[in-house]
């Protein structure tokens, strides 16, 4: 009874000096409600913009995204860029060894929903992929990100923005190809036709992309727009942000005329050192399928048929150009020996990411990726097992690379899909997880090359055993 009769005494002297403070004009528990309420809110807004599913909410954010989110950087993820050292990828912050295991989704800035971009790069993540390549152009046409020269759909740009803004939420680091050698959302044609337009004197054929004045003027007004790009999401600056693992000149560059070769190599050259002028942060690479070229005339029985020296790329040659970081190559054996047995394509294979290691190991000395590693889906093509040795055979060699510490940066399989994309797709093309004995080799290697080199990923764990 004492104690009860204490605290009703003292809660009454309270509620005493309250009253007197309030009459005098001061309320501090107000305003330490209203503090706390604030820091509430504040709390509260900060989970919602870290997790506010995309696709849902108003208006702008380019086209479904879900709405624009004010500029919060210090929100983002931690994460360091990725850089070089010799023969192989570092991560620039530690300078720890950086071998990657990846994808390509060349749709994610073209799909109908920025929500089945934010998807993939969340499946990406959930199979330990830790680099994703994709477009970062669309020139001319319905939807274009570039309109004309210089022009540019804001709304589309926000969707680039997002994406970049999503693959950061989810610790993937994009690699952005800036321009198409196909006629694939405009492409180097576009280009042709925009300065035939303009009135300058310029050929048909796409080969004076790389030499006519006009067009590479359009190519480096392009190349800036992207590269000083303030992010709409985050506020960053696309040549700031590390969530961008490289730039990538071209996809696939090719001549239609073999006299075409030396004005290739001299746009390599000066499109590697303008990209680095603006940005010295990223790497930078050509986008190149690794065929050899006449220049290394020791090297063409390893290309899949003559045709491929006549295309003017060198992979030799490109690659050793000063201002570009890492050598890349494709490899399509059903596309490329299509009359050959399994048996052929395999030898052809092994063949071909051996020479392009050894090559990068010991005459680039820069790391290489194979940034496109595809081969058919369809089910008349290859048995699930054909499918598994062609994936295998680049997945064990660049393991075994990686532990070595040599030239083998990775490899990214083409290509992943979502559920909703399928117009983007090729024969070439699954959803993953409707492929177990696929999803369960893509896995084991994200597992293997982090248990080599990286740390422990809180994002992601290994279910491979060590």
């Amino acid at each position: 009874m004492l104690l009860a009769t204490q605290d009703t005494v003292s809660e009454a002297a309270s509620v005493s000096v309250v009253r007197r403070l309030e009459a005098a004009g001061r309320r501090p528990m107000r305003q330490e409600r209203r503090l706390y309420s604030l820091l509430g809110f504040l709390l509260l807004a900060a989970v919602v913009y870290l997790n506010w599913p995309p696709g849902s909410g108003g208006g702008g954010g380019g086209g479904g995204g879900g709405g624009l989110k004010l500029p919060v950087p210090w929100l983002q993820p931690r994460m360091s860029f990725a850089g070089r050292n010799g023969t192989h990828f570092i991560d620039a912050a530690t300078g720890a060894p950086l071998y990657v295991n990846g994808w390509n989704s060349y749709w994610l800035l073209s799909a109908r929903s920025p929500a089945l971009a934010a998807e993939m790069l969340r499946r990406g993540r959930r199979m330990g992929l830790a680099v994703c390549r994709t477009w970062a152009f669309s020139d001319g046409g319905p939807g274009a990100l570039q309109i004309s020269p210089g022009r540019f759909s804001e709304a589309v740009f926000q969707v680039l923005d997002y994406v970049i803004y999503e693959a950061r939420r989810n610790h993937i680091r994009l690699i952005l190809c800036l321009v198409n050698n196909l006629h694939n959302f405009g492409g180097k044609a576009q280009y042709v036709q925009w300065a035939q337009a303009a009135g300058a004197n310029v050929t048909n054929s796409t080969d004076s992309f790389f030499s006519h004045p006009t067009i590479k003027g359009y190519y480096k007004d392009y190349v800036k727009a992207i590269l000083t790009r303030r992010n709409s999401y985050s506020g960053i600056r696309y040549c700031d942000e590390p969530a961008i693992f490289a730039w990538e000149l071209m996809n696939e560059p090719r001549c239609v005329s073999n006299s075409t070769g030396p004005h290739l190599q001299a746009w390599i050259a000066e499109m590697a050192a303008y990209v680095k002028s603006l940005d010295s942060n990223h790497l930078v690479t050509v986008g190149t399928e690794g065929f050899y070229g006449p220049g290394t005339a020791e090297r063409l029985a390893v290309n899949p048929g003559e045709w491929a020296a006549s295309l003017c790329s060198d992979f030799i040659q490109n690659s050793a150009v000063e201002h570009i970081d890492f050598a890349s190559v494709h490899a399509y054996p059903d596309s490329w020996l299509p009359k050959a047995s399994l048996e052929e394509k395999v030898r052809y294979l092994s063949n071909w990411v051996d020479s392009h290691l050894n090559d990068s190991e010991h005459i680039l000395k820069k790391p290489v990726l194979f940034s496109e590693v595809g081969y058919l889906q369809h089910s008349d093509a290859n048995s699930t097992v054909d499918r598994d040795i062609i994936l295998r055979i680049v997945y064990d060699k660049i393991n075994d690379s990686a532990r070595k510490l040599q030239a083998g940066g990775g490899a990214l399989i083409w290509q992943l899909m979502v559920e909703g994309t399928r117009t983007y797709g090729d024969d070439f093309s699954i959803v993953a997880r409707d492929h177990p004995s696929i999803y369960s080799l893509i896995t084991e290697q994200s597992c293997r090359l982090q248990m080599l080199y990286g740390k422990e990923d809180p994002e992601w764990q290994c279910s491979i055993p060590p």
